[in-house]
């Protein structure tokens, strides 16, 4: 069994009291490997960067729309059992999920599917006897939702908290931890959440403070039982045509014995990466080789394949335009035909420049014929991804499920796009995104590999290729069949 942290709505302290507990548990283990797995409800890539850096142990995302209910109970069983714990952090408010219709892909979604128990924290800055009314609603919405406890963020003084304790006190909720306003740890961030831990210099210092915030706020012997796992939550079916294939259930990858050699963009400015796409990668023959773009002056020798992640491109736009030798080497790789994935971030970078929210602009890898230029508009949502050409990852007609999430847009519309948009909501639609020239698959759209594999096994497919092609043994034509 898990907990899940669960907000009244967005804002109201999930990471905090997340990280906090987490980092309490890790703290009571010193010389252990770590006592707890975590994971993260949705497509985030930031919150779980600092699961993993307490934990030590990479960090999974549940999200049923990007993969499938049956993909998130199976990647939930596989990963907690190697842990005495498990914790789980929600998504913006408990009941909040893809539309505004039902609760699908909400943090009251993957409470159902594991039928794990909810600690829902309280924002109960500016109220008193009313938060009451909050908790009750929220624990009689929705009786499949078992609420454990509640915890009580920005408590302002003993007083205040009298008063929200006698007005739980009928409710029979256990209060699992009480933070004060003055507890409050402030997280850096910017124009997409907060700042990733490799930019910040005082991450251990703030590891420690909450730390202690965790140790001394929270009731333990409450807590505890409810995260020590019992038994695994049921399976349920695979949906139509999907093949549920975690990491080290796959078997003997497609290059046989020989590592199939990708070079993975991994440094401050590309690193958003989903872990379950990396271990994917490994199973079915990839030996990622990481590289930084803004540090290496070239790829690493005799790759077959090239990975950009998504990340800040646009924050480290002057030290990315800088590294002369690395754009050149990309861009080298690219017109000779090495099959090349980009989302987002990694598309920016192929661009032929990036401007700034200060309008600078920056010369990039000059594969793709637009800039890509920063603005105040955010683009964010679920996207179903009907492919309109044949790129090296997928074939025309495919139906991908994917999400997207940036601030930038590009300045020239690709003549041959590569997909068609719709949102979760299939009467949605969006503007036609994506482009592949030479092998390159480039799109905003980012992709969870796990109930989708078919995707990395054609991209593998076609490195393999490119291989034999410069051995004389494979046609153009083949790279992308």
């Amino acid at each position: 069994m898990a907990i899940i942290i669960a907000g009244e709505r967005s804002g109201v302290g999930k990471t905090t009291v997340t990280l906090a507990l987490l980092a309490a548990l890790k703290a009571r283990s010193p010389s252990e490997q770590s006592p707890v797995q975590s994971f993260k409800v949705g497509p985030d890539y930031i919150d779980p960067m600092f699961h993993s850096y307490i934990t030590g142990l990479a960090c999974r995302n549940l999200d049923p729309v990007l993969t499938s209910e049956s993909y998130v109970k199976s990647c939930f069983t596989k990963h907690s059992q190697t842990t005495k714990y498990a914790l789980i952090e929600g998504v913006m408010g408990l009941f909040d999920g893809a539309t505004g219709h039902d609760d699908t892909a909400s943090t009251a979604h993957i409470a159902r599917l594991l039928n794990a128990p909810v600690v829902l924290i309280l924002n109960c800055a500016s109220t008193s006897r009313s938060i009451a009314a909050i908790a009750h609603g929220y624990r009689t919405f929705d009786p499949r939702i078992q609420i454990a406890g509640v915890v009580l963020n920005r408590v302002g003084s003993d007083r205040h908290l009298e008063l929200l304790t006698q007005a739980l006190e009928p409710l029979n909720l256990p209060i699992l931890g009480v933070l004060r306003r003055q507890d409050d740890i402030s997280i850096p961030d910017r124009h997409l959440g907060l700042v990733p831990t490799a930019e910040m210099s005082d991450l251990d210092g703030i590891i420690e403070r909450l730390a202690h915030l965790g140790e001394t706020c929270f009731d333990w012997e409450k807590l505890l039982p409810l995260m020590e796992k019992t038994h695994p939550p049921a399976p349920i079916p695979a949906r139509e045509g999907e093949q549920v294939l975690l990491p080290s259930s796959i078997g003997k990858g497609i290059g046989g014995k020989d590592k199939i050699r990708i070079a993975i963009a991994q440094d401050k400015a590309f690193s958003f990466y989903y872990a379950d796409n990396l271990d994917l990668f490994r199973e079915m023959g990839a030996d990622l080789v990481p590289w930084s773009p803004i540090s290496d002056r070239a790829l690493p020798e005799n790759v077959q394949g090239l990975y950009f992640g998504g990340g800040f491109p646009e924050v480290f736009a002057a030290e990315l335009a800088e590294n002369k030798d690395a754009r050149a080497s990309v861009h080298k790789a690219i017109i000779s035909g090495i099959p090349t994935y980009a989302e987002c971030g990694g598309l920016m970078y192929l661009c032929d420049r990036i401007v700034d929210f200060q309008e600078q602009s920056f010369p990039m890898v000059n594969i793709l014929p637009t800039a890509a230029k920063m603005g105040k508009r955010l683009t964010l949502g679920y996207r179903q991804a009907i492919a309109l050409q044949d790129s090296p990852l997928m074939n025309k007609g495919d139906r991908l499920w994917g999400h997207e999430f940036h601030r930038s847009s590009l300045t020239e519309i690709c003549d041959r796009p590569l997909y068609a948009l719709q949102g979760y909501e299939s009467h949605l639609h969006y503007p036609n995104e994506g482009w592949q020239k030479y092998q390159v698959h480039a799109s905003y759209t980012h992709l969870h590999f796990g109930a989708q594999t078919h995707l990395l096994k054609r991209f593998l497919a076609n490195c393999i290729a490119i291989t034999k092609q410069g051995d004389g043994g494979a046609s153009r034509h083949h790279l992308l069949a």
